[in-house]
């Protein structure tokens, strides 16, 4: 089994960077250092003069990778999309019950990503936390339109389109499956950030996955036919 996930790729659309990362060794270690990086000091104080300090290389090869540090966040939130469509894939798999396949939906998108050791080469939990304090910074921008039509947002769509199915299996006749599933998203996002750095504007109770269990409640007390 082990071998077999060794295999997987996780795909990037192409126009967000350059030069495709995976693709050799220093592309790695830009993209593994990366993320390493803004997690520790965040988006506006990281610059690639730090990072080509970090992995021992200059600038100017990390641009042959990337044109600037925001389309490396949108490499970046890209990947974790698709990596998250990939485990919500496996974790759905052989299960026969719509509801059980929304559950596991929902506490995928709104529990703390965990290593992957298919994926060896990035700290996929400190991306989780990047994707949680600074994705919001990939698409506020006055490039939204542009970015989205160079597909940017693509893997983040996929993964709201294929909980969107399931809502609609449930009840088909539920009028906004697409808002609802973005909403517990970015809501859980919130709601770790708000827990981590301002906890009043939060319930999450230590010990329990309240983040987790409020939105699956939301989302099945939502979608009940009337």
């Amino acid at each position: 089994m082990l071998e077999l996930l060794n295999k997987v790729n996780i795909q990037v659309k192409e126009g967000i960077c350059l030069k495709d990362p995976s693709s050799s060794e220093l592309g790695n270690k830009i993209f593994s250092e990366g993320v390493r990086m803004i997690d520790e000091i965040g988006m506006e104080a990281f610059t690639f003069k730090k990072l080509a300090d970090a992995i021992g290389s200059t600038e100017a090869s990390i641009y042959r990778y990337f044109e600037n540090k925001h389309k490396f966040l949108l490499y970046l939130t890209s990947w974790y999309w698709s990596w998250t469509e990939y485990r919500m894939v496996f974790r759905m798999a052989n299960i026969e019950s719509c509801e059980e396949r929304l559950e596991r939906a929902i506490a995928l998108l709104t529990n703390p990503a965990e290593n992957d050791l298919a994926f060896g080469n990035v700290d996929q939990e400190a991306l989780h936390r990047i994707v949680i304090s600074e994705s919001g910074k990939s698409f506020m921008t006055k490039d939204v339109d542009e970015d989205n039509r160079i597909g940017a947002y693509v893997a983040y769509k996929q993964c709201v389109s294929r909980v969107s199915e399931l809502i609609l299996e449930l009840n088909p006749n539920y009028k906004y499956p697409h808002m609802l599933v973005s909403t517990v998203i970015e809501g859980a996002h919130h709601q770790r950030y708000f827990a981590e750095h301002l906890p009043r504007l939060t319930d999450v109770v230590k010990g329990e996955d309240s983040v987790g269990e409020f939105y699956r409640a939301m989302v099945f007390n939502t979608i009940q036919a009337k």
